[in-house]
């Protein structure tokens, strides 16, 4: 059986990093911090100007809250959940217990209005 290869482009995957890094509103410094690189090397990496290992690209994953397939490929699952609702996911899971819980009990009071 023949299979389509596909490939790995290192400018488009860093084109999807800076999006979605830009939709969450976070800095390149941000990201670099929480991946423990310097910002020089997360901004290369957002330009397409050098690869990255499978670690750190996991890492990037994690942080801006996307599958290693769309990474990579840009491909979405076919259940992708909406922009929004990633986006809010990513919040609550980067901040701590005690302010999830305050802020899905304020979610819960606002969306039962």
């Amino acid at each position: 059986m023949y299979q389509v290869k596909q490939i790995y482009n290192r400018p488009e995957v860093g084109r999807r990093i800076r999006s979605r890094r830009q939709a969450l509103g976070l800095s390149r410094q941000e990201i670099a911090d929480q991946i423990g690189k310097a910002e020089k090397y997360f901004a290369d990496i957002e330009r397409g100007y050098c690869g990255m290992s499978l670690d750190t690209m996991i890492d990037i994953a994690g942080c801006l809250g996307v599958t290693l397939d769309y990474l990579v490929f840009g491909e979405e699952e076919k259940n992708e959940m909406a922009e929004d609702s990633k986006t809010l996911l990513f919040y609550l899971n980067n901040c701590g217990e005690k302010k999830r819980r305050k802020a899905m009990e304020l979610l819960k009071v606002y969306l039962s209005e």
